[in-house]
């Protein structure tokens, strides 16, 4: 009984955050909720007796979005809105769909497949860490290689945007350079 309470407890605040993350206009909320929705997201892994994988979400993925919030902080001005516009609301959606679509069978195709085993068997002699390692690079080695390329697109992302608002800032204090010596 406990144990259902939790994980509803836990399943409606996850979902809260990431809600959060998704209609906050404001970046360094929504990173804010990522950060607590990933926290949350551990005490599913503890529910399940887990603790390797809790302490791995914890210290991996919410340091990763911590590590994010602070480049935010520094490199963009969260005060400012973006504004987007959008041709049809329809493409969007069904792109949108289409895809989550797509990302859901790529990751579930190999969990549930039964031809894709281990490459050792289980041994009695081995410890956990060592099975989930197995497990990890044959079972699901397709969701944890998207995993890896999306962290370096991201990575590649923001350092192209920093360093192009690194070169805007650069050509603002030119400009401002040149109409002083102008002046003089």
């Amino acid at each position: 009984m406990i144990e259902a309470i939790a994980f509803y407890t836990f399943a409606i605040l996850t979902i809260a955050m990431f809600v959060i993350v998704v209609m906050s206009r404001n970046a360094l909320y929504s990173m804010s909720a990522l950060a607590a929705g990933m926290i949350f997201i551990s005490g599913f892994f503890f529910l399940l007796d887990a603790d390797f994988l809790g302490v791995v979400q914890i210290i991996v993925y919410t340091g990763a979005v911590m590590a994010l919030y602070a480049f935010a902080m520094m490199f963009f001005d969260t005060t400012k809105e973006v504004k987007e516009k959008n041709s049809s609301n329809y493409k969007v959606f069904l792109l949108s769909g289409l895809s989550a679509i797509l990302l859901i069978i790529i990751f579930v195709s190999p969990i549930i497949s039964q031809k894709v085993q281990a490459l050792y068997p289980m041994k009695e002699n081995i410890g956990n860490t060592q099975s989930i390692g197995i497990v990890l690079f044959t079972k699901y080695l397709v969701p944890f290689e998207v995993a890896a390329i999306m962290l370096l697109v991201a990575m590649i992302s923001g350092i192209v945007m920093a360093s192009k608002r690194m070169d805007e800032s650069l050509t603002l204090k030119v400009d401002e350079e040149i109409q002083k010596e102008e002046v003089k």
